[in-house]
């Protein structure tokens, strides 16, 4: 699979393992492809939606602010994504794993339209603990992106650098980390990935 990197959010392999994961649509004519395009970038940046997309496997997503209060509307640069996935959430977490939105970035030229969202672990907006609230360890990224190339569509998600949050001081989420993480490094995200994928790029009626 070759990574849609026109924005340039998709970090190089240092450390840990990789996951990726990609749906694609081929369409008939340009005029369809660039309407697709700019539905699925909406669809994308329109997190809170993200599991009516993907169905009721998906862990749900939130965006919030930096204090951690709830927000709507489309993803920016400085806001947290709280993650409830099936199962324990953490204590450092407050029952959820959160991510840091770091980078958005756009790419355009005459045959190609993009953008990737690129997502980091965190502490907890709602505590003043410092500690990483998620499975993996704050050296993981998810870049998730949109691309049109000519007349095909693509969405992907790219997990770099993975690696379980070994670092909690509370021996239960140590624990319940290193079980969802190696999960997630073997299959679950792969699949819930491609759930979500696939939503993204589904034509409307």
């Amino acid at each position: 699979m070759e990574e849609k990197n026109y924005t340039n959010t998709i970090p190089k392999k240092e450390d840990g393992g990789n996951i990726n994961a990609e749906s694609t649509a081929w369409l008939n004519d340009l005029a369809s492809a660039k309407s697709l395009f700019e539905i699925a970038r909406n669809r994308l940046l329109d997190v809170n939606n993200w599991k009516n997309l993907a169905g009721k496997s998906m862990a749900e997503f939130q965006l919030t602010d930096q204090s951690g209060t709830e927000i709507e509307g489309l993803a920016k640069e400085g806001l947290f994504f709280r993650i409830d996935i099936p199962g324990p959430g953490t204590k450092a977490g407050e029952g959820y794993d959160w991510v840091l939105v770091e980078k958005i970035e756009s790419y355009q030229s005459e045959n190609i339209e993009s953008i990737g969202i690129k997502v980091r672990p965190a502490p907890c907006p709602l505590t003043n603990k410092k500690e990483v609230a998620h499975f993996y360890s704050a050296q993981t990224t998810s870049t998730f992106t949109v691309t049109r190339e000519n007349m095909v569509v693509t969405a992907a998600v790219y997990d770099r650098n993975t690696k379980i949050n070994t670092d909690s001081g509370k021996l239960l989420d140590k624990l319940r980390n290193v079980l969802t993480g190696t999960a997630g490094i073997v299959a679950v995200s792969k699949i819930q990935w491609e759930m979500l994928t696939d939503g993204l790029i589904t034509p409307t009626d």
